[in-house]
């Protein structure tokens, strides 16, 4: 097993080395400017359209409904888990890097659920079907069916093997078995590994209820994230919000750290340098597998939305980088911080889901158990969504590679036995797996995105010019 993660960290600080960094950065940042900072001068219209449902918009679901959908999908462990991995492996200065790759993110999700709804295609009985792989095809030409295709090939892996089923489903083990059976005092041995039954009670019942859903496709995908990720993510930032109210002397002191941290200051002499790469590595790394701006799979979503105007569903789809990691991910950083979990980490080991319960252990002044039972709630609502989201996903990606319903029906079983057998991945492997394949995915999407950023500042100023001069409402 060892030689198998050094094997996958080797192939991981590959694909996560700095032409990748460069390009995701990159793109966002030309996107940014050619569109003229949008998301800073738009952000309000965008929270308005967010909740303001466009009417008689062609789609099946409103547009919040698609943008919960998509933020099921990003708000999960990369909000809990994913912050605490990048704080551990790259430093505090991860953070400040993942807030700033969120606000070019913002310009790059905008530029996708765009495109997204303007190259959809209507597949009959009130079903669209959308995404990288369509305006890859359809807007760069038929010539580039191949790479539309690399799109959809990694998409399906993605979701079966890395964001959508095993650091979901682990991520809720993992809490489980740390707040019910932390010293494995009910093992039971499975191929030689001794695992806590809780972790198989929790691995047997979450693929129990993601089976539930997905059978239901879409709709009901919708449906149930449409209640759980407002509610949840409500209630996940007011509990961060008490931790820095009760720790509001602390605050200062981390900003100063992560600033420090993010551009190498603490490091001695040459390590400088290698300590900045490490929190920028580790920060665009996390912040992208949370947000998923610049990934292609958000715009999946986007394209189900009941609207007629693809600039209107972009604004709606930029939200959703702006609340999962400029609010929320933030949030999870600066807890991490401010109780001492960083430094409690660092000192003894600790990896994922147990840093952040340290926080939420340490910073509230309750029974120290209240701190994690909440934070277990949370993760297990915010995992549970983005598996399905992301069964979704997978299975539209494999429905353009097929045209084969069938093989999309076989597709949720396997789905469904990876949530099952997810648990039993060891942490590091599962997230480093993850991060391979949301870089094979994000390449084909970034290449798009720069080759049809002409057709999105066309069809912006052509929006914005239709409604200032009234033509079309809000």
């Amino acid at each position: 097993m060892e030689k198998i993660n050094a094997v996958l960290e080797s192939i991981d600080g590959f694909v996560w080395g700095v032409p990748l960094i460069v390009l995701i950065f990159g793109t966002g940042l030309y996107l940014t400017c050619r569109l003229r900072v949008l998301q800073f001068r738009k952000l309000g219209k965008a929270l308005k359209y967010m909740v303001h449902n466009e009417a008689g918009g062609s789609g099946e679901v409103t547009s919040f409904a698609a943008l919960c959908t998509a933020l099921a999908a990003t708000i999960g462990t990369g909000n809990i888990v994913g912050v605490a991995t990048a704080v551990v492996a790259g430093g505090p200065g991860a953070i400040f890097w993942m807030v700033i790759a969120a606000c070019f993110g913002m310009a790059t999700k905008y530029a996708e659920g765009l495109l997204a709804v303007k190259f959809r295609v209507d597949k009959g009985n009130g079903r669209y079907l959308g995404g990288p792989f369509y305006y890859i095809e359809n807007g760069m030409g038929k010539k580039w069916k191949w790479l539309a295709k690399c799109f959809a090939v990694f998409a399906t892996c993605v979701g079966l093997m890395g964001i959508g089923t095993f650091t979901q489903v682990n991520g809720i083990a993992s809490a489980t078995k740390s707040f019910f059976d932390p010293e494995m005092k009910h093992a039971v041995n499975i191929l030689g590994t001794e695992y806590s039954i809780v972790t198989v009670i929790t691995a047997i019942v979450v693929a129990l209820f993601v089976g539930l859903v997905v059978i239901g496709g879409i709709k009901r995908i919708a449906s149930v994230s449409s209640v759980i990720v407002p509610f949840m993510a409500i209630a996940y930032v007011g509990i961060c919000l008490l931790i820095l109210i009760f720790n509001a002397k602390a605050i200062p002191g981390a900003i100063v750290e992560i600033v420090e941290s993010a551009f190498g200051l603490r490091a001695v002499g040459g390590g400088a340098l290698g300590a900045l790469f490490m929190a920028m590595q580790k920060g665009v790394a996390r912040g992208i597998f949370s947000n998923e701006a610049g990934l292609g799979s958000a715009p999946i979503a986007a394209a189900a939305a009941q609207t007629n105007e693809p600039v209107r569903q972009g604004l709606v789809s930029m939200t959703g980088t702006f609340i999962d990691t400029i609010c929320i991910c933030t949030m999870t950083g600066l807890t991490i911080m401010v109780t001492g979990a960083y430094d409690i980490a660092i000192a003894n080991g600790l990896e994922g889901v147990d840093v952040t319960a340290a926080a939420f252990t340490n910073g509230l002044p309750w029974a120290e158990s209240i701190g994690p039972c909440i934070l277990m709630i949370c993760l297990a609502f915010f995992a549970f969504t983005t598996i399905l989201g992301w069964d979704y996903y997978s299975e539209r990606s494999l429905e353009y590679l097929s045209g084969n319903m069938t093989v999309v029906k076989v597709f949720r079983g396997l789905f469904i036995f990876a949530v099952l057998i997810g648990p039993f991945f060891t942490v590091s492997a599962v997230w480093t797996i993850a991060d391979i394949f949301n870089a094979l995915m994000a390449l084909p999407n970034l290449v798009a995105l720069l080759a049809l950023s002409g057709v999105i500042v066309k069809e912006t100023k052509n929006y914005f010019d239709r409604l200032d001069s009234g033509r079309i409402q809000e």
